[in-house]
């Protein structure tokens, strides 16, 4: 039998070509016309909480986050989340799911939303979204829409849009605020 030396990593570009193959085989030709990809195609995922699993140094499975706004919440799409074939039912893909949450929520993130299965998802802490609660970019089956919530009522809140959110812009914006208070106080 052979030893596998199973490591979890952060994304960086050098995995990009490996996960394309890695969701192409999982979701084919048409998780392009999914709602969660339309989202995504609104801007970047966030390198810094995406992760890839890798067997002996080739790359065998990954989880993408993309920060999203859902009405007032500031939050993370999680997906795609996918493994190769030959390495299914191991634990990989919830080792991945755990580690994305985590590091989203001690980055501030106020919920992770996906679109999934809930018999996989929930007992990984995600919790179905009240029915018709967001508007995605297309259809989507309210019942698969899940949340994994991190800030105070985040259920009462999620509501409306979900859209990219453009997380380079924040620090300027509050550098501008301080610098007026700043101002301000002299």
């Amino acid at each position: 039998m052979k030893k596998h030396d199973i490591v979890y990593l952060t994304e960086d570009a050098s995995h990009d070509a490996a996960i394309e193959i890695i969701n192409e085989e999982a979701f084919g030709p048409g998780r392009f016309v999914r709602a969660a990809a339309r989202i995504r195609e609104q801007g970047p995922h966030d390198r810094s909480l995406s992760f890839i699993c890798a067997d002996d140094g080739e790359t065998i499975a990954s989880v993408r986050m993309t920060p999203v706004t859902a009405g007032p919440v500031k939050g993370h799409l999680l997906g795609p989340l996918a493994v190769r074939p030959s390495h299914k039912n191991r634990g990989i893909g919830r080792e991945l799911v755990r580690i994305a949450v985590e590091a989203a929520r001690r980055k501030g993130s106020e919920a992770v939303i996906l679109v999934g299965d809930p018999p996989y998802y929930q007992p990984l802490g995600f919790e179905k979204v009240h029915y018709g609660a967001l508007e995605f970019p297309g259809p989507v089956d309210p019942a698969r829409v899940l949340v994994v919530p991190m800030a105070a009522d985040v259920h009462a809140r999620l509501s409306g849009v979900i859209r990219w959110r453009d997380d380079s812009a924040a620090p300027v914006a509050e550098l501008a605020v301080e610098a007026q208070a700043e101002g301000a106080a002299a």
